[in-house]
């Protein structure tokens, strides 16, 4: 099961961290990723982070680099998204998912939150 949290309104520029609580499987072996689905398009995948065993490597897709960062707490079993520089174009649904490989499509995860809106608007 996963199950996130921290999204809200926000200001363009500014700040949130989204959380992601896991379990029923530890983040040691699973690749946890974050995607998000603003309304009338497709899901995107936003960034991943692959299991300990994997040397927890992250990616991002191309928009969000530099602006957003994914981290994980093992020991707890959480997974973090920080979100800087927000814009308007980052208002979505944003869910994070389980998954087996390092990848940002959506069909490499085989289970996922109900999402928490993220709206950036002044």
């Amino acid at each position: 099961q996963l199950v996130e949290s921290g999204g809200g309104l926000v200001q363009p520029g500014g700040s949130l961290r989204l959380s992601c609580v896991v379990s029923g499987f530890t983040l040691d072996v699973w690749t946890i990723g974050w995607f998000r689905q603003a309304p009338g398009k497709e899901r995107e995948g936003v960034s991943c982070i692959t299991s300990s065993m994997s040397d927890s490597k992250t990616y991002y897709t191309d928009s969000v680099k530099g602006r957003f960062a994914v981290s994980k707490d093992d020991l707890n079993n959480m997974v973090y998204l920080q979100m800087n520089s927000l814009k308007p174009k980052d208002t979505a649904v944003y869910y994070c998912a389980e998954g087996r490989v390092a990848s940002l499509a959506d069909i490499a995860y085989d289970y996922w939150g109900q999402g928490t809106q993220v709206t950036v608007a002044s």
